[in-house]
């Protein structure tokens, strides 16, 4: 930067810093740094990890030791092979899905990016792909939440991003209030590979990105679309996991 622009420059960042500072992304309080929770926000989040079933992400009371699944998905595998969610889907974790799902607050996919980092496989050779929604949901919402996410977690992991991997065939009902059951017969069949794309899909494992892990049904019919079509391994990654036995508000 030249010289004589710099100082002008810093002034500029200066003054922008003190009228729109960094504020908490759950509550709106002025933090640090931008996509920094305050104290308040960041001891409302339940951060998950082990233990917990391998295959969905659901906590366990006790550490039953590492690979073991819940009865649930012992009961009915699911198609994904594994499950990682950054916190509980709970008060804060939904007001941060709300915001940049219907509030339109694109940065908000960064915040969420900076949690799921920590939570990336180890497998050098992935390849990511969001959730697709159908394009009538993107015309009127204008963006697909999970496509964000997975932009700002490839940016800053160098990881390979295939946005277009999958597409979601036919429209689907709102799954807001539909049980387990429902959920999953409302996406049965509705997603595939796209064309282009289903000769380098072959043998490949696939990290699948998303916002809220409710019942599994939209993951994993993905993921059932993505082995079809030859991949060999698919993970999600997501910012919040609807934990059994709680009564979240969900209404997104």
């Amino acid at each position: 930067m030249n010289r004589s622009i710099a100082p002008v420059a810093r002034a500029a960042a200066a003054m922008l810093a003190f009228a729109l500072p960094p504020r908490s992304p759950g509550c709106g309080e002025v933090t640090a740094e931008d996509h920094r929770f305050c104290m308040a926000c960041w001891t409302r989040l339940d951060f998950l990890g082990p233990p917990s079933c391998i295959s969905c992400a659901e906590p366990f009371e006790i550490d039953p030791g590492p690979g073991a699944r819940c009865g649930a998905c012992l009961h009915t595998p699911p198609a994904l092979d594994s499950v990682r969610a950054a916190v509980a889907y709970g008060e804060i974790a939904r007001q941060i899905a709300i915001r940049l799902k219907h509030g339109r607050r694109p940065g908000l996919s960064e915040t969420i990016a900076r949690q799921l980092d920590r939570l990336v496989p180890a497998e050098p050779d992935m390849l990511v792909a969001p959730v697709p929604l159908h394009r009538w949901r993107i015309w009127s919402r204008g963006f697909n939440q999970s496509a964000l996410i997975a932009r700002a977690l490839c940016r800053r992991r160098g990881l390979p991003l295939a946005v277009d991997l999958i597409e979601r065939t036919r429209r689907t009902p709102m799954l807001r209030g539909l049980g387990p059951a429902a959920r999953a017969k409302a996406v049965r069949g509705a997603f595939a590979v796209r064309r282009p794309h289903q000769e380098a899909l072959r043998g490949r494992r696939i990290l699948l990105i998303d916002d809220v892990y409710t019942t599994g049904a939209t993951a994993n019919a993905c993921a059932a679309a993505l082995k079809r079509g030859g991949a060999a391994e698919v993970h999600l990654l997501c910012w919040a996991r609807v934990v059994r036995g709680t009564s979240p508000s969900l209404d997104i």
